[in-house]
């Protein structure tokens, strides 16, 4: 069964830049490797990977322990805060940085709380291939194209979407297949945002009264 487009995003997350950085150990020193944005999380993907296999068990007989590991480094790693205000785009203009941190804390939450259990099952031995990093137009950040392949060689195109937030670099967007995870969740929230202020969707997401979509196209 192919993975939800959640579920994928979850993993692309978490996992973005580990095969960049293990090319280019061997040919960048330590300070220049730092200051890359496909090569900043090389210790936290490493570690990620390795926690993955070796608490696989614990994992899927704790999945408190799980959920405590994948929202931490979750946090870490997604820009969360930039990536829920290009999700409200035109119901966030003019909203306070407050609400908006409190949409994206409830929609990291609920996103985590479905989806996130699936990791224990997530292949950590799988293998990426980088094809191309590029700067986006604006100086918004940079575009990182990779492809995920599994044992039986099914590849995984996903392109991930980074900026630099004090000095690291972040991901802000996941495009597993080229479908977006700020336009998907932007898709479906249109609706809400519209009949309520953000403050009252954070809170339906929050309670569980409002559901994040394991589809790309929103059904």
């Amino acid at each position: 069964m192919k993975p939800s487009f959640l579920s994928v995003v979850l993993s692309a997350a978490l996992l973005a830049s580990a095969p960049v950085v293990a090319s280019a150990q061997t040919t960048a020193p330590a300070a220049a490797r730092q200051n890359t944005a496909s090569q900043v999380v090389l210790a936290s993907s490493t570690r990620i990977l390795t926690t993955l296999d070796q608490r696989r068990a614990e994992f899927k007989s704790n999945p408190a322990a799980l959920r405590q590991f994948v929202t931490s480094e979750f946090n870490t790693l997604f820009d969360g805060d930039y990536a829920a205000r290009l999700v409200l785009g035109v119901h966030g203009r003019g909203a306070s940085d407050a609400d908006v941190k409190l949409f994206g804390q409830a929609l990291t939450e609920r996103l985590l709380s479905a989806y996130g259990a699936r990791l224990a099952d997530f292949n950590a031995r799988l293998k990426v291939r980088v094809k191309s990093e590029a700067p986006l137009p604006g100086g918004r950040g940079v575009k990182v194209d990779t492809e995920f392949v599994q044992a039986d060689q099914t590849v995984t195109p996903i392109t991930f979407y980074a900026r630099n937030v004090g000095g690291q670099w972040k991901v802000f967007d996941v495009l597993p297949e080229g479908v977006s995870f700020v336009q998907t969740f932007k898709t479906q929230f249109d609706t809400p945002l519209r009949q309520k202020s953000i403050a009252q969707v954070a809170a339906d997401l929050k309670s569980g009264r409002l559901q994040v979509n394991g589809s790309a196209g929103g059904n």
